[in-house]
């Protein structure tokens, strides 16, 4: 495990911004070396604002989407094209605007799909996706994800990943469940801490100052079943991308020296 590293933005529109350019480059990086990248998406307020934010960016063409893998951290487990589900807020934000393969879109199931109301065999059909999308250069049951992105909730939950829930104390399986979660809706997939790991990169993102405190109990030693946020994590870097509000609790020795 790598120290975090911390980009503190002034306000979190330029975050978004600054976030989309940095995201463009690392998957025509990762393009340029493999033939392919993968990324896994987050929802909610910052993911969705970066999202829009690489809509808008002219540099977005310079990505090769046919050959681009998405993947979501979580999904609200609601029927098919519910406004509160990440993939439809993902697909008014920036996937209808880009020419990606459908096949390579990785949404989580849906709580009228094929699996019904089962939450827990949606999630284990998920998880049986990302082993089958998994090679044996992954050493592992779930791809190397080039970069992993992660909202930071105030109660520092990532993904659906909610502080002492049983979600946060997995270790084996790679997606699970989650029933009773404090935010609603109650029912959730989510990866967990284990598959969030196998990232090549683990991007953070936290505006507003809703956020501060959460950002300073995670970077400051807590542990994960108390704040998930601090088990996120990736193989070769962990990036937090905040703004001064969500930033304006971390210790002095944690703030990085030059900001933009």
């Amino acid at each position: 495990m790598t120290p975090p590293q911390l980009v503190v933005h002034r306000d979190k529109e330029l975050m978004a911004q600054a976030a989309a350019a940095r995201l463009i480059t690392k998957i025509v990086d990762a393009q340029a070396a493999r033939g392919h990248a993968s990324v896994v998406l987050t929802g909610g307020r910052n993911g969705n604002g970066l999202l829009a934010a690489l809509t808008a960016a002219p540099a977005r063409d310079a990505v090769d989407w046919a050959r681009l893998d998405l993947w979501w951290g979580d999904e609200r487990f609601l029927p098919e094209g519910d406004p509160e589900r990440n993939i439809t807020q993902a697909r008014e934000a920036l996937l209808d605007a880009v020419p990606l393969d459908p096949a390579r879109v990785h949404a989580m199931p849906a709580s009228d799909g094929p699996y019904g109301k089962d939450v827990d065999e949606a999630a284990a059909a998920y998880a049986a996706e990302l082993a089958a999308a998994a090679g044996p250069e992954d050493h592992g049951s779930v791809p190397s994800f080039d970069v992993l992105m992660l909202g930071v909730g105030p109660d520092t939950h990532v993904a659906s990943l909610f502080p002492e829930l049983p979600a946060v104390r997995e270790t084996e399986r790679t997606v699970v469940g989650v029933h009773g979660a404090p935010k609603p809706p109650p029912v959730r997939v989510s990866l967990t801490l284990p598959a969030i790991r196998a990232a090549r990169e683990v991007w953070l993102l936290a505006a507003g100052e809703d956020k501060a405190e959460a950002a300073a109990i995670a970077l400051s030693g807590a542990g994960e079943i108390q704040a998930p946020a601090a088990g996120a994590y990736g193989r070769s870097r962990t990036l937090w991308l905040l703004d001064a509000a969500a930033a304006s609790q971390l210790p002095r020795a944690l703030y990085p020296p030059a900001s933009a």
